[in-house]
Order: C-alpha cells, then structure tokens, then sequence
C-alpha cells in the first residue's frame, strides 16, 4: 500500500508499506493492506512505517488527520 506522510513544510516520506502503526487519540493502532476506507485524528507520538523489505522508519508527530482509502494511506502531521 501507498504511504505518505506530510507536514506543513515538506513530505516526510513516501512509499509502500505493509503496515503503519500510528497513535490515534485514544491510542495506538495499525492499518494493514486493503484496510477499509477511514478518517481519524491522530494524537502525539510516533507513526511506525513497516516497508516491502521489512525494514521499520519512525516519525515523531504531534497530530494530525489521517486518511485511508484505496489502499492508500495520506498523514497530515503537525
């Protein structure tokens, strides 16, 4: 699935992904390949990307919004 999560002043990362850990409001959850289409706020904490080579990246946010839909994954971090 396509990842990208972006800040006010630049995109963070791009790229595919087979899971994405990331803090919500009331805590941590994760999205997975052909998860349902969903919007939800996003807390303080870090966002972990899992990518194609199993290889982990972390990102430290401090909220945002994020969006699901069509196997595609948009972050909008503070």
């Amino acid at each position: 699935m396509n990842v990208e999560i972006i800040t006010p002043d630049q995109t963070i990362f791009e790229g595919e992904a087979t899971l994405v850990q990331l803090p919500g409001v009331d805590g941590l959850f994760e999205i997975l390949n052909n998860h349902a289409p969903m919007i939800s706020a996003l807390g303080k904490g870090k966002v972990k990307v899992k990518n194609t080579d199993d290889s982990l990246d972390f990102f430290e946010i401090s909220g945002g919004v994020l969006e699901v839909k069509n196997n595609k994954i948009l972050v909008l971090a503070e």
